[in-house]
């Protein structure tokens, strides 16, 4: 009796550990089902083309190619295709400085000058390795320069060569102050690897971290090779994807100059958790987060950390992160140490929302919901208008911008509107730009737009009107101030600054949470009004009304909200047609007083 109750236990139990595989199968491919159609949307609207891989707890979940590798011959992306990876780069450009220190060969708090005796001395002085590794530096962004893509992108050039284009350039702030993306930093830093090493940082990169780690689909990219299985890079023109620009891949150099595929940078992950690349103590230093960089990120070594969404939820997981951007192609890693989930993502068409991409994927795998790609409103709007006529696309648009099922973004509808401008179809641009006015009313751009099609028409009255509606949203609009110069109008009214009480400008001191952890800090210095996003530089900010203040460096508004006991209670920012409003903490007298003087 007893030894029959043993083995119906015994099959109950195996019965129970089949129902149990069963239903953890079952729920495997349920993620699968679901990956597989967020991935065919987001391919069919256009808006990711390349590779995938997801990974948990050291094992891949996930990965595939969505889209072509290459769109002239029909070649499919795959998991072992080669995509440039832009500034994902930083961070193999970080370890490899760290590896030069663990072999104390740098010192991570020496000047810059103590190693690149060629570099601008007075400069090279105040500059650390530390200060570069973190975008503290201070050294303008070489990438942000005007004109450089026109007059430097295309051409060859040696690291020696190039750091002479922004050695003598003044920095932007007193290294370690705060943090600016740059470019240059890391680019100083390949050629700080060449300088200790006496070999190229394509050399010391494939000797310090690919061979060591089996990485073979990775490399340094250079346009002459013959790679096999590399990604062709294209950029969205409206509806439709073209090939993107040639850029010289001597520029992007240690700052983005790497391909990759998402197979090794699985590889790559994997061993960030063991120290076969570098002491442990080192690894702290490359993953500890040092200075607020971008949102509620900061940024340590190649890597930015700090906390992300889960699906469409208010969940959020620790992360270090990193993004890339180059041309024809955006890229991303993403490593959540608590659980080892990884996320990459490596598109070959640029632009793609990545971390949209990765929000839904984490939606899909933790269990929560997540919100499905839309298809944008406006580029389905282009090809009808071409197909069809403008008659047929202001039907559709009347009736789709109620539809949740589409996106309606505004710049999306302006660079369709331009796009049909180029195409000498300017009546029909101009119908665009109005049905843009009618979605983003708030957005001095569109009056902008809208201006430029009017004047290209001959119809200077309303291309006046709307020029001027433009700089009544932004009087910090440069360019439709000269376009009402052009036309025979007298701005010297709406280039006269507001002078505001300056005890009322004490009253808009303080910080504001516009979301957690993202704040905006208001500062006076005289009686200029400065505000600081968390991470961000001090901008002055200019008085369009007691109120209402503008920003001349970016397009962006800011209203200070008073409650009915006539304090300021909040601030509203108004930037690229949407409204965020934060509420003021609390600040202790001496705080505010701090906050009088220039961050």
């Amino acid at each position: 009796m007893c030894s029959s109750k043993k083995r119906l236990n015994k099959t109950l139990s195996v019965v129970a550990v089949m129902l149990i595989t069963w239903v953890n199968l079952s729920f495997a491919q349920s993620q699968t089902e679901q990956l597989d159609e967020l991935f065919k949307l987001y391919n069919k609207y256009g808006q990711f083309n390349g590779s995938v891989l997801i990974a948990n707890k050291g094992k891949v979940l996930y990965k595939k190619g969505v889209g072509m590798a290459n769109m002239e011959w029909n070649m499919p992306n795959q998991a072992d295709t080669k995509h440039r990876l832009g500034s994902v780069t930083k961070q193999f450009t970080a370890m490899l400085i760290l590896q030069l220190v663990a072999e104390n060969k740098l010192a991570l708090n020496e000047p810059i000058s103590t190693y690149l005796t060629n570099y601008n001395k007075d400069i090279a002085d105040k500059i650390t390795i530390h200060h570069l590794l973190t975008h503290t530096s201070g050294i303008p962004n070489y990438t942000a320069a005007q004109g450089f893509m026109q007059n430097e992108s295309r051409n060859p050039y040696t690291p020696e060569e190039f750091v002479k284009k922004f050695e003598d350039s003044a920095l932007e702030f007193t290294p370690g102050e705060k943090f600016s993306y740059s470019n240059s930093g890391y680019f100083l830093l390949g050629v700080l690897i060449e300088k200790i090493t006496g070999k190229t940082y394509e050399q010391v990169i494939e000797d310090h971290i690919f061979t060591p780690l089996k990485m073979s689909n990775s490399g340094y990219d250079h346009h002459r090779d013959i790679l096999k299985n590399r990604a062709t890079g294209y950029e969205k023109s409206g509806s439709t994807f073209v090939n993107a620009k040639y850029l010289d891949m001597s520029i992007p150099y240690a700052a983005g100059s790497l391909y990759s595929t998402v197979e090794d940078l699985y590889t790559w992950d994997q061993a960030l958790y063991t120290d076969q690349l570098l002491p442990q103590k080192y690894m702290d230093l490359y993953f500890k987060p040092y200075i607020p960089a971008f949102g509620n990120y900061k940024y340590a070594y190649g890597w930015a950390v700090g906390k992300d969404a889960i699906g469409n939820t208010t969940d959020s997981i620790e992360v270090i992160t990193h993004d890339g951007g180059i041309n024809g192609f955006n890229t991303s890693i993403s490593r959540s140490i608590s659980d080892q989930f990884l996320v990459v993502l490596l598109n070959n068409t640029g632009g793609a929302p990545l971390y949209e991409i990765t929000k839904a994927i984490r939606g899909i795998m933790y269990d929560k919901t997540y919100d499905l790609p839309k298809q944008s409103l406006a580029y389905h709007l282009l090809a009808l208008v071409q197909k069809e006529g403008i008659e047929a696309g202001i039907d559709y648009y009347n009736t789709a911008k109620y539809d949740d099922a589409v996106n309606l973004n505004e710049n999306e509808m302006n660079d369709i509107g331009y796009q049909l401008m180029n195409d000498n179809k300017v009546k029909e641009a101009a119908e665009i730009f109005k049905l843009n006015i009618d979605a983003f009313a708030q957005s001095f751009n569109v009056y902008d737009s809208y201006g430029e099609a009017l004047m290209n028409l001959g119809d200077k009255e309303n291309a006046i009107k709307n020029y001027k509606k433009s700089i009544e949203i932004n009087p910090a609009n440069q360019g439709g101030i000269e376009m009402l110069k052009k036309l025979g109008v007298d701005t010297a009214k709406m280039e006269e600054d507001i002078v505001v009480p300056e005890s009322l400008l004490e009253s808009y001191i303080g910080k504001y949470e516009l979301l957690p952890d993202f704040f905006i800090t208001v500062s006076k210095e005289g009686t200029q009004l400065r505000a600081q996003a968390t991470g961000q530089a001090t901008l002055d900010v200019f008085a369009k009304s007691d109120n209402v203040f503008y920003l001349k460096a970016v397009a962006a508004q800011i209203t200070f909200n008073k409650a009915e006991n006539g304090k300021v209670e909040s601030l509203t920012l108004l930037q690229n047609g949407k409204e965020m409003t934060g509420k003021k903490c609390l600040v202790l007298d001496q705080e505010k007083t701090q906050l009088k003087k220039t961050n």
